[in-house]
Formats: C-alpha cells, sequence, structure tokens
C-alpha cells in the first residue's frame, strides 16, 4: 500500500472518532446550559395560609450566600428540629404541606429556598444534586444551633433528597434522613431527562452520552460523579433513612428506590434502612397519602426520640389534612422543549446558548 493511501485511511479513521465525540461533546455544552439552570418561583404562600406560627429567617451557608427560610418553632419546648429541602425549580412553599404534619407531630421545622431557586439570585455555574446537598447541610447546621432543638433530621424531595442523603453522609448532625422520589445517581438521572424529551437516542448510545453529560455538567463547579450521587451517599450514612416513592412516579421511577435500598443493605446491613412504596403515587404530593405522613412521622419520632411516642406522632400526622396549596402555573425548562427529533436538532444550533435567567455558559464559545 502507497503511503499516501495509508495516510488517507487514517485520517479517515481519525475524522470517523473525532466527529462523533465532538457532537457529544456540543451535545454535552448545551445540555448543561439548557438542564443546569432552574427557572425560578417564587414563594405564591407563607406558613400563615395553613395557620402555622413562623420566623422569617436567613441561613448561612459555608460559602457565603444567605439563604431566605422560614422556621415554625413547635413552641418553646425542647425537640427535635426538620430540616425541609425542596426539589429542582420549586420552592420553600411547596415544602409547606410536609411541614404541617410534621409540626403537628411535635417538630420544630426549617424550610428554605436552595440556591437558584426561589427568592434566591440565579447563579453564574450550573446547580446539581452538590449544591442541594450543601444547602442541606446549612439548614443542618442553622437547626443545630437552635437552644429549643436538641436533634436535627432532613426531609428533602427529589434533587433535594439526594442532597439530603448527600450531606447525609459526611454531616453528623444529621441523625435521620427522608428522601422522597429520589434520583439514584447522576447517570441515570440524565439518561431519564433524555427519555421525557423524547430524544431520538437508541439506548446503545444513551449511556455512554449520559456518562459524558454528566460529566461535563459537572465540571464547572469541581464536582465529581461520587460525590453528588446518592446512590454512593447511602453507603456511607449511618443514621436511619427512609426511602419513600411512588409507584407510579413518570419523573422518576420506583426503580431507583430499589436500587438506593438495596445498595444500602448490601453496604451496611446493620443500618437502619426503610422502604415505603406509595401505592397511586406520583412524583410530588405524596404528602397526601395517609400513610406517608403516619410511616413519615413514626419514623422521626422512632430515629430522634420523640418528642411524641411514635404511635401518638404517627396519629397526629395521619389526621392532618396537607394537600397541595394552590399557585399560578409554574413553566419548567422541560415545557420550553419540543421533544423528539426538533430537541435533538435544537442542540447542534450554531448560536452560544443561554438560559432562562441569561446566564452565560461558562464554557460557551460564541
Amino acid at each position: 500500500m502507497l503511503p499516501s493511501s495509508r495516510a488517507r485511511r487514517a485520517g479517515l479513521a481519525a475524522a470517523a472518532v473525532a466527529i462523533p465525540v465532538a457532537l457529544a461533546y456540543r451535545f454535552a455544552q448545551v445540555y448543561r446550559v439548557r438542564a443546569g439552570y432552574p427557572r425560578r418561583h417564587e414563594p405564591v404562600w407563607t406558613p400563615e395560609a395553613l395557620g402555622l406560627p413562623f420566623q422569617e429567617v436567613a441561613v448561612p451557608t459555608a460559602d457565603g450566600l444567605s439563604l431566605p427560610g422560614w422556621y415554625l418553632p413547635a413552641g418553646e419546648a425542647r425537640a427535635p428540629g426538620i430540616a425541609l429541602v425542596h426539589g429542582w425549580e420549586s420552592a420553600r412553599d411547596r415544602t409547606l404541606p410536609h411541614a404541617q404534619f410534621l409540626h403537628a407531630a411535635g417538630y420544630h421545622v426549617l424550610a428554605l429556598d436552595v440556591r437558584g431557586h426561589g427568592t434566591n439570585e440565579p447563579e453564574a455555574l450550573p446547580i446539581s444534586v452538590g449544591e442541594f446537598a450543601a444547602d442541606a447541610t446549612a439548614a443542618v447546621r442553622w437547626l443545630a444551633g437552635r437552644a429549643e432543638v436538641t436533634r436535627v433530621g432532613l426531609l428533602g424531595h427529589s434533587m433535594g433528597a439526594a442532597g439530603a442523603l448527600v450531606a447525609a453522609a459526611a454531616e453528623p448532625r444529621i441523625e435521620a434522613v427522608v428522601a422522597v422520589s429520589t434520583p439514584a445517581d447522576p447517570y441515570r438521572l440524565t439518561r431519564q431527562t433524555f427519555r421525557l424529551v423524547e430524544l431520538p437516542i437508541p439506548s446503545l448510545l444513551a449511556w455512554p452520552l449520559a456518562w459524558l453529560t454528566t460529566r461535563v455538567f459537572l465540571r464547572p463547579r469541581g464536582h465529581t460523579v461520587g460525590g453528588v450521587s446518592a446512590a454512593h451517599a447511602v453507603r456511607a450514612i449511618s443514621a436511619p433513612v427512609l426511602l419513600v416513592h411512588g409507584d407510579e412516579d413518570p419523573i422518576v421511577p420506583v426503580g431507583h428506590l430499589v436500587r438506593l435500598a438495596s445498595i444500602r443493605r448490601a453496604a451496611r446491613p446493620a443500618a437502619v434502612t426503610q422502604t415505603l412504596v406509595v401505592h397511586g403515587g406520583h412524583h410530588s404530593w405524596l404528602y397526601e397519602f395517609g400513610i406517608f405522613r403516619a410511616r413519615v412521622a413514626r419514623f422521626f419520632a422512632e430515629s430522634l426520640g420523640g418528642p411524641l411516642d411514635p404511635d401518638v406522632a404517627a396519629r397526629a400526622a395521619e389526621a392532618v389534612p396537607a394537600a397541595r396549596l394552590p399557585e399560578p402555573e409554574r413553566l419548567t425548562a422541560l415545557d420550553d422543549e419540543p421533544g423528539g427529533v426538533r430537541s435533538l436538532l435544537r442542540v447542534f444550533r450554531t448560536q452560544t446558548p443561554t438560559t432562562s435567567t441569561d446566564v452565560p455558559d461558562p464554557e460557551a464559545r460564541p
């Protein structure tokens, strides 16, 4: 074979590898911008709407932020405190039904807006489970500093649940965790978003693309995949954990609970690992089920030592008519996606992508 022919073939082979990789990397960059910056929705309701006493508070974070929150004291008695961590593109008012039944069971409660959400300013870098974990930790430390709070538990939903588990793996003051509708790991979460917008990507390609996309997504803040993975965190948590999921969850399928429970029980057979699958439950609003309210209140009473007997706490929580509060329609980033082939084609537009809050991608090129 002539040297020129060999060189030509080598060049074609290199191009055959380089072009798909370049397209995949471009996809990952655009995904990071579209999926990394939440639409902020300021709270519509306050605890006053549910007749709950509260104080406006500011929760400091380790990196210098001040997160707005509500503190709902259970009178002046010393009792455990529960921090509530909302999910993606949500805000503290959507945790109020949780606060309602937990307050009835005798707990001090703290609800806050995670950075980049609610009344916080938009973030310059993409947000992941790592930021939810950092703010969950800040909430726990704030509660632990209250003289009337004896012990501290966490309840998180969706991304907030993953953040709660990651926080509990590193913060010893977290003595009980309830994780609701939790994505098991960032790979599966990224892969699921491909499905939600019906991107026409075969599974054989979708998994390696999710692998690359996840790493590109996390790079600006320096997170590792293991560092933001609930599946990794549950191996390290010594505190009791209750995993809850709806069996009809279309956003994060119930298989994520099965995976988390299996991993934790294998890694920590002596630790408390409880699960609850709510039949007929979807991704959100599981607090509308009496079995959910009773089980969560009982779990915290058993794990944190009161303030009520577990049976009494369960009955008190179950009796609360917790229900979602009316709110205006909240558009999300997924609502802007046309879905299918059209979403895939939008990835390869030549203009620099921007977010709904006009925050530029830190690696975008004009």
